[in-house]
């Protein structure tokens, strides 16, 4: 299950840059909801289960991935990097600080990942200050990360949700 996580991880970071890349800013609030809600979650899912070097590293390679698929998307690439990267470290410490359901810590990090994301990703990308599009893709990525949060909690049982609160405070300390 692991591997396939980090596999749909990895291609839902590629195609959310890729469209941006083909299609602009405009694309970025269905991005948001349906890839950037996405990985929101699924980060938290693996938050728990890699070491912070692994998730950098998965980060990283979907931001190389992305480049190496359309070098045209090398803004988009270096943007989306950028924003991941904040985005995951913001994400995770309040999801290891937060107390509670899986659910619950995932929501609320969520937030505060969307928060960073939003507001790096566009920036850079597009290289201005974006008040529409940020505030889109904010609602957006809360909305998707509750709905995709949702489903992949449906699969988590509670013994997980036990183990997984005991290693996130483990990585962090």
């Amino acid at each position: 299950m692991l591997y396939i996580a980090i596999g749909i991880y990895t291609i839902a970071m590629t195609l959310a840059n890729l469209s941006v890349a083909a299609f602009g800013p405009a694309i970025s609030p269905i991005n948001a909801f349906l890839f950037i809600g996405l990985d929101l979650a699924l980060r938290d899912w693996l938050h728990v289960r890699l070491r912070l070097w692994q998730m950098g590293a998965l980060i990283a390679s979907s931001g190389v991935l992305t480049y190496l698929l359309n070098p045209a998307s090398g803004k988009i690439a270096v943007a989306s990097a950028c924003a991941f990267t904040l985005a995951a470290l913001v994400d995770w410490v309040v999801f290891v600080k937060m107390k509670g359901s899986w659910f619950s810590r995932a929501n609320k990090s969520n937030i505060a990942g969307a928060a960073v994301d939003s507001l790096v990703f566009p920036t850079i990308a597009f290289g201005s200050l974006m008040p529409g599009i940020i505030l889109l893709q904010f609602a957006a990525k809360v909305f998707g990360g509750l709905v995709w949060a949702t489903l992949i909690g449906r699969q988590m049982d509670a013994k997980s949700h036990q183990d997984d609160t005991q290693e996130g405070k483990e990585a962090l300390t």
